[in-house]
């Protein structure tokens, strides 16, 4: 099992940057692909990014493609979102989630655990 916290939120105007960060705890945090999912009010959930356990491998939606980054540190426990040039319909909770398997997931369904969230606002 393992626990995620995400830090990083907050209030930008469009066209800047935001690093959002994942805490991990667990020995096995190597073990689990990870991913973020975010969730506008009155939306459905969203895959925006998801890394594989070792990795190197990435997957994102055709929306945040080119803008968004993941990363993650298996020493650290930590999954990073790297935001760029971001724009209002970015505005959503971000959720770090960890898939219960090593392979990437672009379906939500797929995540087991999950954090509280953290919220991004990007003003226009």
């Amino acid at each position: 099992q393992v626990q995620l916290v995400e830090s990083g939120g907050g209030l930008v105007q469009a066209g800047a940057s935001l690093r959002l960060s994942c805490a991990a705890s667990g020995r096995t945090f190597s073990s689990y692909a990870m991913g973020w999912v975010r969730q506008a009010p009155g939306k459905e959930r969203e895959f925006v990014a998801t890394i594989s356990s070792s990795g190197q491998t990435t997957s994102y939606p055709d929306s945040v493609n080119g803008r968004f980054t993941i990363s993650r540190d298996n020493v650290r426990n930590m999954v990073y979102l790297q935001m760029n040039s971001l724009k209002p319909e970015d505005t959503a909770v971000y959720y770090c989630a960890a898939v219960d398997g090593s392979s990437p997931s672009i379906s939500v369904d797929y995540y087991k655990y999950w954090g509280q969230g953290t919220q991004v606002t990007v003003s226009s």
